[in-house]
């Protein structure tokens, strides 16, 4: 695997040599609403349910493919892989069968890319490996992208997709929580922008730590925004819970994301972000 590739970038044959947009989209079931979408309508809904509007996770390739500039991303830390800290029998195994399934060494993919022309640093989670779990190689990787952000003055735009932290890495997978929220603060202090975007499910320790901690949090619709899950809160509190309590409209109404912004306005929704900043920037250097 190479150290760098942009997206969209063409070689002599004219042909991309980053994984083509969508390559692993097929025919599919929505899992909401049970509607048949057929792999051309799937791709130009950008995997969004024509029928019911379910937002269904993306491959990270997919998703930056739809925010960032065409041939303007340059991923770094892609060499990272995760190893068993703790000797968890099959965890190998385990981390084997993601990387085949998704394409990918870990849960995040992690670049520069722009969005109308202004650079932003960006990561984005794969719910497809390991269920986007934050093992020691997914805070390593966030941590590294935000640090980026601070070293070269460049917004961070992280895409969560999470079902918590990993198990498999024991307390190895808990002190990410601590590294990425204390990356997110160093960031805060130097006044440089960290957007967050929630899509469905984004649980467990990712919640818990950076992925709660942006300057503006955005949220996809309809995803499920929570720690722990229902039948366990519920168990907990001997209470029945509201309805979709974790639902990304639920989190609006009771002030925890700013915004729900569909898919397809995501990159116009970024781009008019990273525009504010860059005037309020320039306006503040001219004082």
């Amino acid at each position: 695997m190479s150290s760098e590739f942009n997206i969209g970038r063409k070689n002599k044959n004219n042909s991309s040599d980053f994984p083509n947009p969508f390559a692993r989209v097929t025919d599919t079931t929505c899992r909401e609403c049970h509607h048949k979408i057929k792999r051309e309508k799937l791709v130009e809904e950008l995997q969004v349910c024509p029928e019911c509007g379910f937002h269904m996770p993306m491959h990270p390739y997919d998703r930056i493919a739809t925010l960032v500039d065409e041939g303007s991303f340059t991923e770094f830390s892609q060499e990272l892989t995760s190893l068993n800290p703790i000797s968890i029998s099959g965890y190998e195994e385990k981390l084997t069968q993601a990387r085949g399934k998704a394409g990918l060494n870990d849960a995040v993919v992690t670049g520069i890319g722009s969005i109308d022309g202004r650079q932003t640093v960006l990561g984005v989670m794969s719910f497809q490996f390991m269920g986007g779990s934050m093992g020691s190689v997914v805070g390593e990787k966030i941590t590294r992208a935000i640090l980026k952000g601070a070293d070269e003055g460049l917004p961070v735009t992280l895409v969560t997709a999470s079902g918590g932290a990993r198990m498999q890495e024991g307390i190895f997978s808990l002190m990410q929580m601590a590294k990425t929220s204390n990356a997110a603060a160093l960031l805060d202090g130097l006044g440089i922008p960290l957007f967050i975007v929630l899509t469905h499910p984004t649980t467990g320790g990712v919640t818990a730590s950076f992925a709660m901690l942006g300057d503006v949090s955005i949220a996809e619709p309809g995803a499920l925004i929570g720690f722990a899950g229902q039948r366990v809160i519920e168990g907990t509190l001997k209470e029945k819970l509201p309805e979709g309590f974790q639902k990304s409209e639920f989190q609006l109404k009771k002030g925890f994301v700013d915004m729900i912004v569909p898919r397809a306005e995501m990159r116009k929704t970024l781009s008019f972000l990273l525009k504010t900043h860059e005037s309020e920037s320039k306006g503040w250097m001219s004082r």
